[in-house]
């Protein structure tokens, strides 16, 4: 199956709804298809081997994905805050290629003259070319998209997902046609990012309309979902901090009656999403957890999960507002030791996926998969009932004195100080102990706190050892736009302390 047959589904479903932008002037399920096939034949015209959309999103990043399918070529998103000579040197390892590309982009000579900015991309997808023979059927082993990885610790590398990944995940968690009309989806996060893509497949799988925003502000987000009736939404967990103080901020700001909300992409403070729950108390909120290499979403916590967590008296349902949930059907997970072995509930290791949305692959090398399973590089663990706890990344961890230290848990407890809005804990080399603790603090607004503060607070809730041994308040910390922690950078610039 490849993703040209979930469009030919949507159109036989109901080929005249409404699948993109405003409910009045979007566009159409046939009308999508239609763009689709005229777009591939300018991509087979161009003698391009790939499509590739360097741009912010909005409707022509959906008719790319459609056409790049149709045309039986990958399509290669890359990030359009990128610097233009890296931005360039990708295109070029893509050639020959058809680039789309925001025009501010091609007047700076980044992306080349002969790109084509969205709105010419649309005019073009515009004409009909009915008439013009597609050469050839699109395997569900080919290669539909390529997407670099965020490059947060080494250099981008280019994730290799084939249309069997994409569209096993659709069908093993989305029911086709599942949307009333009356329904449409708000995503925020750019076209480069997994949960763009997959948000757009599946949304327009279920039925549901999808208006894309395409730069991120607390207030044109809510604007926006006020002003089109949204009832579902995607943000990564820095949007949804800023929508709650905003709201929290502003007494003329009121939240939307969403039916769900979703978040991802990285790691959601238990904090923000306890305000989040009091902002929107009709709201079912999911958190997605899943990777770029997994085709998205392996675990969810769901809308149930998020209200018995949240009211529970008992600690350890309550610490599952914390997780990423349990693994979605079709999926997988084992948590190993350093030996390979599986671990029992409760104990940290590295997180192991298996089923037939994970990929793996990376071009030009094999990737991280054995025996069928994906190593994720992600360490966590499993409790009794097979919520997924996430303490971060395989390389993060911080050794000190011959004990394994998560991150994950130091910066949970000082997120829960009032006066702290952000933090990032790492471990820098120390002689004696091996590695030090370190914590990079950001105070709220208009808040304040002392260092001595913070490490008395820790050494409260956590044993000793794993009280920071330098606390540093600093206004902004080093993130992706998806929210991701630079920690290198959060290294080098502590270093410097």
């Amino acid at each position: 199956m490849d993703l040209g047959l979930l469009l030919d589904m949507a159109v036989s479903g109901d080929p005249d709804r409404v699948v993109l932008g405003t409910a009045d002037q979007g566009m159409t399920a046939q009308e999508l298809q239609q763009r689709a096939r005229n777009g591939a034949v300018a991509v087979q015209e161009a003698g391009a081997a790939h499509l590739m959309f360097v741009g912010s999103s909005g409707p022509a990043f959906p008719v790319a994905l459609f056409a790049a399918a149709a045309a039986g070529v990958p399509l290669v998103p890359l990030n359009y805050r990128m610097p233009g000579e890296q931005i360039a040197a990708l295109i070029a390892e893509n050639e020959p290629a058809l680039v789309i590309a925001d025009a501010w982009l091609r007047d700076s000579g980044a992306v080349g003259p002969d790109a084509l900015t969205p709105e010419q991309w649309l005019e073009r997808t515009a004409v009909d070319r009915s008439d013009v023979p597609l050469v050839g059927a699109v395997d569900s082993d080919a290669v539909a998209l390529l997407l670099y990885t965020s490059g947060t610790t080494a250099a981008p590398k280019a994730a290799v997902l084939r249309h069997r990944n994409l569209t096993s995940y659709v069908l093993s968690t989305i029911e086709f046609a599942s949307a009333d009309p009356s329904e449409a989806s708000l995503v925020s996060v750019p076209p480069y990012h997994i949960a763009g893509v997959a948000n757009t497949i599946t949304n327009l799988y279920a039925g549901r309309r999808v208006i894309h925003l395409p730069t991120f502000t607390p207030e044109a987000w809510l604007e926006t979902a006020h002003r089109e009736g949204v009832t579902h939404a995607l943000v990564v967990p820095t949007m949804l901090s800023r929508i709650v103080d905003h709201l929290e901020q502003d007494p003329a700001a009121t939240a939307p009656k969403l039916r769900a909300l979703a978040y991802g992409g990285a790691t959601m403070p238990s904090r923000v999403i306890e305000r989040a729950l009091a902002l929107f108390p009709d709201t079912g909120f999911v958190n997605a957890y899943g990777l770029t290499e997994t085709s998205s979403t392996i675990a969810l916590l769901g809308p149930d999960d998020h209200r018995a967590a949240g009211s529970s008296g008992d600690p350890e349902v309550r610490a599952r507002l914390g997780s990423a949930g349990r693994a979605v059907p079709g999926i997988e997970l084992e948590v190993r030791d350093e030996h390979g072995a599986p671990c029992p509930a409760g104990v940290a290791g590295d997180l192991w996926v298996s089923g037939e949305q994970v990929s793996g692959e990376y071009r030009g090398s094999a990737g991280n998969v054995v025996d069928g399973w994906f190593s994720t590089r992600d360490r966590g663990w499993l409790d009794a009932e097979g919520f997924l706890f996430i303490e971060g990344r395989t390389d993060d961890t911080i050794i000190r004195g011959g004990e394994n230290i998560a991150p994950a848990e130091i910066e949970d407890v000082l997120q829960r100080h009032p006066s702290v809005a952000d933090v990032a804990v790492v471990g820098l080399p120390d002689e004696e102990w091996g590695q030090r603790i370190a914590a990079a603090v950001v105070p709220r607004t208009g808040q304040t706190c002392s260092p001595e503060e913070l490490q008395a607070w820790v050494r409260t809730h956590l044993r000793g050892s794993k009280t920071p041994d330098l606390v540093v308040l600093t206004d902004a910390l080093p993130r992706t736009d998806t929210g991701k922690l630079l920690r290198r950078q959060v290294i080098a610039d502590l270093s410097r302390s």
